[in-house]
């Protein structure tokens, strides 16, 4: 017999168990439940990167900055081919602000907030499989299986023009780029949410950057008590005299890790002709039985694909990064990262030097505008920082 529609429940998300002896659970690879929050984990493993001081102020304010996690070179590098993909000059400005056809809204906005859709160039993959990289997110999740997030860069030049912040509709509740927090903080049970960065340049006050709220982070408890019923789960309302905001200063190469319970966001650029860049990078515990989303990652690697994982992943307008360059090698630590090899497969290290060969990338994807422009409007956390 059929349940009459108005008496069917939502069907909840199957969750599934990651590849690790601490218990995570996900449905997407993104957000996890767990035992114990991150801020109250107890380690179990001796700290590899992070040292007690920082270990204590992750904890305690949801950030922490690993000096020099890449070469400072490797990040110049990095920087370099970001001018390139996008056929930016960076000794000219007024390339930075050439008008180009836009596939929808969601498009401008991703260009007025500076993201780079490029996602699997050798570059940005030697960075993902850093070994200080890698180690330093194994230190605050305390577990090795991890999987390392397929995201982009970001090269964001003075907010003006076509790149002001006024040409993107301002909204009284739900996401805000200046600050947000990455998940319903009205949850009873918030899960667990871990992102970051590497700059690539030197950060400067006027030229803007991730900005975030440490002391609201530490206070969250109690400051909560205090709030209505009906609070916006995603923008906290803050005396910033209370709970000042703050932005790290970074330099090429370092990385920035934190907590998706930490208020944060990006500042404008207001500079005359200073940029912003960054790539981001997080790792999260390895769903190695979620075969569906184990398989599109690989693929999406071998082939060049635009990563489905996030809507806002649109793929680049002009030349897709497939038809650019071939599929990046990877060590055996990449390769275990990616999921195209399995943490349970003792038969190398996790360090293991030896690069898997690449083959051929496949053609473009097909043009993913129609799914960006049905998706809500709202950049996803993936945007954010």
């Amino acid at each position: 017999m059929t349940t009459p529609a108005a008496d069917r429940r939502p069907r909840r998300p199957h969750l599934h168990r990651a590849a690790s002896d601490r218990p995570y659970f996900s449905a997407d690879g993104e957000a996890y439940l767990a035992q114990t929050t991150l801020r109250e984990l107890k380690k179990s493993r001796p700290l590899r990167v992070l040292s007690e001081e920082d270990f204590a102020h992750w904890q305690t304010y949801g950030y922490v900055v690993v000096r020099e996690a890449v070469p400072a070179e490797a990040a110049r590098r990095l920087l370099d081919f970001t001018w390139d993909f996008q056929g930016l000059d960076p000794e000219r400005p007024d390339s930075w602000y050439e008008d180009r056809p836009f596939r929808s809204a969601l498009d401008r906005q991703l260009h007025v907030y500076g993201f780079v859709e490029a996602y699997h160039h050798q570059l940005l993959w030697d960075n993902r499989q850093a070994q200080r990289v890698y180690d330093a997110f194994v230190d605050v999740w305390d577990c090795e299986e991890l999987w390392v997030t397929l995201d982009r860069l970001n090269l964001n030049p003075p907010n003006v023009r076509n790149r002001d912040r006024a040409l993107i509709d301002a909204r009284e509740r739900g996401f805000d780029i200046e600050l947000h927090w990455d998940i319903d903080t009205t949850l009873g049970v918030p899960p667990q949410r871990v992102q970051g960065i590497i700059a690539l340049n030197d950060t400067r006050p006027e030229t803007g950057g991730f900005q975030c709220d440490p002391e609201l982070f530490r206070r969250f408890e109690e400051w909560k008590l205090g709030q209505p019923a009906d609070r916006d789960p995603l923008r906290p309302a803050v005396d910033r005299a209370e709970f000042p905001v703050v932005r790290p200063e970074l330099h090429p190469g370092d990385l920035l890790i934190w907590n998706g319970l930490l208020a944060h966001g990006v500042a404008r650029n207001v500079s005359a002709d200073g940029v912003r860049a960054v790539q981001y990078l997080s790792m999260m515990p390895a769903l190695e039985e979620h075969e569906r989303l184990r398989k599109s990652r690989v693929d999406s690697w071998r082939h060049l694909r635009t990563p489905r994982w996030n809507r806002t992943l649109v793929g680049d307008p002009v030349l897709h990064e497939s038809k650019r360059y071939p599929t990046a090698e990877l060590t055996g630590l990449g390769s275990r990262l990616l999921g195209l090899t399995s943490w349970k497969d003792a038969g190398q290290a996790a360090a293991a030097p030896a690069r898997t060969a690449a083959v051929p990338a496949g053609p473009a994807d097909p043009a993913v505008a129609s799914a960006a422009s049905a998706q809500s409007g709202e950049p996803a956390c993936a945007a954010s920082a």
